[in-house]
């Protein structure tokens, strides 16, 4: 049985990383831009429209400032008309530019009625028939170019049953082996040379504490038979807990190294996201949240 042992903790090993590298290959090909910086659509749509007017002869007027409508639409206006003809190339050349990758529709509406004369999307680009709408002229007056991009999408309902379940499985096994090398050995003869174990496999994206298991890749947390999905900021406050372990860290503290990043953070916000820590870990007996009043909160990992 003592041979065996470390025998099995190695393919168990063996296997979580196996998994884990699956996941994040197979997350790697599924993932989109997480990211549509506005300022680059901006510089991109001016470049557009530079462009445009020049092509039409205009080199001194002035350019109106692109407006943001909604989180994935943008428009530029123009005071006159335009070579629509022109426009896909040089649209695609100051994206392209700019690195906007993402896909996108383009319409051109009449500035007073904001009715819909001539569009396309970026699938017309690639396709084997001419861009839609390419050939007919813009009468003379005031037009609005828009420009609508997809939405972001991590990856497609289809791959998420396949993402989660590889996630719990290694979050188990992960469990499996910490809980073997917790198990009690029997003592070995004096005469007997200490037994030297394998190391466990490191990987600063799976923590494990208690009887819970935190995957920082799929910010998922399982506590026991459950299992939890985490908002970002969740995720992020459980693992400096736990990177912290046993240790009192002040509010301060706390709100430096996960608030950090927006800029502006409110006092309660630490005592909200705790909260719901606390409800999510309920089922792992051996994790307590401790608050020292005054002073901020420990992770009691028995």
């Amino acid at each position: 049985m003592t041979q065996t042992k470390p025998f099995v903790r190695m393919a168990i090993g063996s296997t979580i990383l196996l998994l884990l590298g699956l996941l994040f290959v197979r997350f790697i090909q599924k993932s989109e831009p997480v990211e549509l910086r506005s300022d680059r659509v901006n510089l991109a749509l001016r470049r557009t429209a530079d462009r445009l007017l020049r092509a039409a002869g205009d080199s001194t007027s002035r350019i109106d400032a692109v407006v943001q409508t909604a989180p994935h639409i943008y428009r530029v206006r123009f005071g006159r008309s335009f070579d629509y003809d022109q426009l896909p190339a040089l649209l695609q050349e100051s994206f392209s530019v700019h690195k906007i990758d993402r896909p996108y529709d383009v319409a051109i509406l009449d500035c007073a009625t904001k009715t819909l004369q001539l569009g396309y999307t970026i699938a017309d680009l690639t396709g084997p028939l001419p861009v839609a709408c390419q050939g007919r002229d813009l009468e003379s007056g005031c037009y609005v170019l828009q420009v609508t991009f997809a939405p972001v999408q991590s990856a497609s309902g289809s791959e998420w049953p396949f993402l989660a379940l590889g996630g719990l499985l290694s979050c188990v096994l992960a469990l499996v082996w910490y809980r073997a090398g917790q198990r009690p050995q029997p003592n070995p003869p004096a005469e007997s040379s200490p037994v030297e174990t394998d190391p466990a496999p490191t990987n600063p994206n799976l923590l494990v504490f208690g009887q819970s298991c935190l995957d920082l890749t799929r910010q998922t947390l399982v506590t026991g038979p459950t299992t939890h999905t985490l908002t970002y900021r969740e995720a992020k406050l459980l693992r400096v807990l736990v990177q912290h372990a046993n240790e009192v860290l002040e509010r301060d503290r706390i709100l430096q190294l996960v608030w950090t990043d927006e800029g502006v953070t409110v006092g309660r916000s630490v005592d909200v996201f705790i909260s719901r820590l606390r409800k999510l870990l309920a089922d792992d007996s051996s994790v307590r949240i401790a608050t020292l009043h005054g002073v901020g909160y420990r992770l009691e990992v028995d």
